[in-house]
């Protein structure tokens, strides 16, 4: 797999590049890029072959020997874990009698964030991003695969894959902004009268009775990790089905990321009864799993949405990341944002049809967004 000046690999696993390499790389803004998030999803069973993510990163070497930038990808066997839903791309493919599995995936498991795709070392020219995406469609096209797609990429990164020619898909999540808040009640003042009161009140009506507690670093134990994986396995199976994540997975965050992740329980008499997962970023706090033993009304709207709102602003974070779709976030200030995937198709009947089948749903995307836009809880500005 080679450019005029650049050579790609395939690496056997994330895990068996340097970590200090890959960082190098990816940086420290978003953790879901670190070697040790990508790393710990390969060793603890939860994305590897088996679960059918066979971790096969991109790699190009720096005159130093050393790697120089990286790409997250994974063969994959389904599309599950990815919502980025291509399910009705993979029947119209199979049945004209091709096999649209295996594909490859650029992305960071089971994980709805948007990012960088293409790490590359600052120190490295801007040809080294081109240049993974090249390595991509090489061995996508070396091994007869049917596509290669990259999702949730940051908006930057966008022209790139679009000069390489791939497709472009657009889609929306909700994020909170922090407007320079000092105070959750600070945001609630730029909120309409009516919203404000009926915020308070599902907060008021989701706490009686409960302790918030707020968990990071050593403060959380294994006893906490064990808590929470009942929250998960609950969640998981009504939503899922089968859970992505395995036990070990959270033992081994703990482990090596306990200073990046947020823990926020809601104890009844002491026992948690509900728990919401978040990792810390440079800028943002990002949300990603929630669970609970006892129903409690609103209490999913507080310790996801609220409270992560409130330790955003704690911590002087420009964001908050909850996770994909949910337009009952609207009601809570979150706000509509675009997101993007790539996608790489080789033969050109099925790119030709992918494409038009693109177009239409962008301007079906473009309306909802802007229809979305026109929900949000804020005061509307005096004309």
């Amino acid at each position: 797999m080679t450019t005029p000046r650049i050579t790609a690999r395939i690496a056997d696993g994330i895990a068996s590049i340097p970590a200090s390499q890959w960082d190098a790389c990816a940086g420290g803004d978003n953790p879901f890029l670190s070697h040790a998030f990508l790393s710990i999803l390969e060793e603890s069973g939860s994305a590897d072959v088996s679960t059918g993510w066979q971790p096969v990163p991109v790699v190009i070497d720096g005159p130093d020997g050393h790697a120089a930038a990286v790409a997250p990808v994974y063969a994959k066997g389904h599309s599950q874990g990815e919502y980025v839903f291509d399910h009705a791309w993979a029947d119209a493919w199979e049945r004209s009698g091709r096999r649209y599995y295996p594909k490859l995936q650029v992305a960071v498991p089971f994980t709805p964030v948007p990012g960088p795709r293409l790490l590359v070392r600052p120190d490295m020219p801007d040809a080294y991003a081109a240049g993974l995406i090249a390595g991509i469609a090489a061995f996508a096209d070396q091994n007869g695969l049917s596509s290669a797609h990259a999702s949730f990429v940051e908006a930057a990164q966008i022209p790139l894959f679009e000069a390489a020619g791939w497709l472009i898909r657009q889609g929306t999540q909700f994020h909170w902004h922090n407007d320079g808040y000092d105070s959750f009640d600070a945001f609630l003042g730029d909120l309409a009268s009516r919203k404000r009161k009926a915020v308070r009140k599902e907060r008021e009506r989701a706490v009686e009775g409960l302790t918030i507690r707020h968990l990071t670093g050593s403060e959380i134990t294994e006893a906490h990790w064990d808590v929470f994986w009942q929250f998960y396995q609950d969640t998981g199976s009504r939503k899922w089905g089968r859970p992505y994540l395995t036990r070990p997975f959270f033992s081994m965050l703990g482990a090596a990321m306990a200073d990046k992740v947020l823990l926020i329980l809601a104890e009844r008499d002491g026992r948690p009864i509900a728990g919401a997962l978040n990792l810390i970023g440079a800028d943002a706090l990002y949300g990603r799993y929630w669970g609970c033993t006892q129903d409690v009304p609103f209490l999913h709207f507080e310790l996801c949405y609220y409270q992560a709102i409130d330790a955003a602003i704690a911590r002087g974070l420009s964001r908050v990341e909850a996770g994909a779709q949910g337009e009952h976030k609207l009601a809570r200030g979150y706000v509509p944002v675009p997101t993007w995937s790539a996608h790489y198709i080789p033969d050109a009947g099925f790119r030709s049809a992918i494409a038009e089948w693109l177009e239409q749903e962008k301007i079906a995307v473009a309306h909802e967004q802007e229809y979305l836009g026109e929900l949000t809880p804020f005061r509307k500005a005096a004309t």
